[in-house]
């Protein structure tokens, strides 16, 4: 399992689970990696391999009121356990990436911090869920024309900043989030 959009400024974090079978042969995805060290139209091609040879594979979302609602961790697992939920062939074992294991989940599991490095697993996850999320970002583009959805995926560079600014934010942003809130309430809000 992998996540994506976790430090975005807008938009939903999206968690892929990927289930392998304990001897296929990682080797019949080549050039699998960490989806933010893959080019984009590799990832597109892994995401559609991967989605072939794997035995299932589930999205789960987490939108931007709920993240504001319980925080982005939470709402990560969250969106996580929904993957997990949304399997067709339930796993027997859970490699997630990062250091938090999914709260009541009858599975058994093990964070791996750096695991979309390190564990081809996951990385196959990490594609599943960038392409996803990206996608997502391309399709708010078109509802909410003027902030760069499609080109920043809803991350916090300049342009996006200077986009909210000018714009405020729309209905995708993350209104707790630092970038986000009128400066004004960020000074109320120190350690945000």
């Amino acid at each position: 399992m992998d996540e994506a959009g976790r430090g975005c400024l807008a938009g939903p974090v999206v968690a892929a689970a990927a289930v392998f079978a304990p001897a296929f042969d990682f080797s019949q995805l080549p050039g699998l990696d960490d989806s933010k060290q893959v080019r984009e139209a590799d990832r597109l091609r892994l995401a559609g391999e991967i989605r072939r040879h794997s035995l299932a594979w589930a999205v789960g979302f987490a939108w931007p009121r709920e993240i504001e609602a319980v925080n982005i961790l939470q709402a990560t697992l969250r969106a996580m356990r929904r993957a997990v939920d949304r399997l067709a062939v339930r796993p027997v074992f859970l490699v997630i990436d990062g250091n938090q294991l999914l709260p009541e989940c009858p599975i058994a599991q093990q964070a791996l911090v750096d695991g979309d490095a390190l564990t081809p697993g996951i990385a196959a996850a990490s594609i599943l869920a960038k392409t996803t999320r990206d996608r997502v970002m391309q399709a708010l583009d078109l509802r909410f024309p003027g902030y760069g959805f499609a080109s920043h995926k809803g991350y916090g560079c300049a342009a996006h900043k200077a986009a909210i600014r000018a714009l405020g934010p729309c209905l995708q942003h993350r209104m707790t989030f630092r970038g986000v809130r009128p400066e004004e309430e960020q000074a109320r809000l120190p350690g945000l």
